[in-house]
C-alpha cells in the first residue's frame, strides 16, 4: 500500500522502535522472571513483564521522535495525535509461544493512515530475524544479511502450504472455514503466530489464515506480506485492517481459491 506520508524518517524511527523493543525483551526470554499474568477468564492469554515494558519503551521513542501522531498499542490503548498518522504496536504477538520458549514471537510495528497500514515490521529478536514492508519492497534484515522479499508464484491450492497459529481457529464456523481451505491444501501447520506471515512474504508458503484477530495483530503483517507481493484481506476479500478474519496469501491466484472456500462460512 503506498502513502503519501512515506518518509525515510519514517523508516528510520520505526527500527529504532523494533531496536529498543529488542532490547528490553531478550533479557526476559527463557528467563524464570517473566511476571507472566492471564489477561482472560476461563481462557489463557498471558501477558508478561516483557510485552509490556517493551511497548513503554516504544512508547517513549516516539514521545522523543515522533510526538505528533497516534498510538495503538495492545498493552496501553490509544493515544490521539495531529499528523494523521497512527503507529500500531504489538510489543510482542505470540505471548504463548514466548512464554513456552519458542522463537515463533515477534515484535509488531505498523504505521497507518486513514486507509491502513503502509508500513511494517515483523521482528524476531531472538533469531535476529526483521521483516519490514514498505511502499518501496520488502526487505529482510537477517544473520545472513539483507535481501528482498519476493512471495510464491501462483500454484494450485492442491500445492499449498497453509498456516494459522491455532487449531482451534475461532469461534466453529472459523474452524470449519479454515478446515475446508486446509482439506484441499498440500500440507497444513500450525502455532507460528506473526512468523507465519513472515514466512508468506519470505516466498516459503502459501497461506495464512486466521480469525479474532485485533488491529494490532494484522496490520503489520498487511503491511510486509503485500509489499512482498502478496495479499491480504478478510474472508469477503474486504479490508481487514481492523482486525477479525484474515487471509493471507502470496500471490492473487491462491488468494481467490482460498476466498471461494471462506466465503462459504
Amino acid at each position: 500500500m503506498t502513502s503519501p506520508f512515506f518518509t525515510p524518517d519514517l523508516r528510520r524511527v520505526a527500527h529504532l522502535l523494533a531496536d529498543a523493543a529488542r532490547a528490553v525483551i531478550l533479557p526476559y526470554f527463557r528467563g524464570n522472571a517473566l511476571g507472566t499474568e492471564n489477561k482472560l477468564e476461563g481462557d489463557y492469554d498471558p501477558v508478561t513483564l516483557a510485552d509490556r515494558a517493551a511497548e513503554r519503551a516504544m512508547r517513549e521513542v516516539l514521545a522523543r521522535e515522533r510526538p505528533q501522531d497516534a498510538i495503538l498499542g495492545e498493552e496501553y490503548g490509544s493515544a490521539s495525535g495531529t499528523s494523521g498518522l497512527t503507529w500500531v504496536l504489538d510489543p510482542i504477538d505470540g505471548t504463548r509461544g514466548f512464554v513456552s520458549g519458542t522463537p515463533t514471537w515477534g515484535v509488531l510495528i505498523a504505521l497507518s493512515d486513514g486507509n491502513g497500514p503502509f508500513f511494517g515490521i515483523i521482528d524476531q529478536p531472538y533469531i535476529g530475524e526483521r521483516f519490514e514492508g514498505a511502499p518501496d519492497g520488502a526487505i529482510l534484515h537477517g544473520p545472513m544479511g539483507q535481501r528482498a522479499l519476493t512471495t510464491l508464484p501462483p500454484r494450485d491450492l492442491g500445492e499449498a502450504i497453509v498456516f494459522t497459529t491455532f487449531p482451534e481457529v475461532g469461534e466453529q464456523t472459523d474452524r470449519d472455514g479454515f478446515q475446508a481451505v486446509a482439506e484441499r491444501a498440500k500440507l497444513t501447520r500450525y502455532g507460528m503466530d506473526c512468523y507465519a506471515y513472515a514466512l508468506v512474504a519470505a516466498g516459503q508458503i502459501d497461506l495464512v489464515i486466521e480469525a479474532g484477530l485485533a488491529a494490532y495483530d494484522i496490520q503489520a503483517p498487511i503491511a510486509v506480506v503485500q509489499a512482498a507481493g502478496g495479499i491480504v484481506t478478510d474472508w469477503r476479500g474486504g479490508p481487514v485492517h481492523d482486525g477479525g478474519r484474515a487471509l493471507a496469501a502470496a500471490n492473487a491466484e491462491i488468494h481467490a481459491q482460498a476466498l471461494a472456500i471462506l466465503k462459504n462460512y
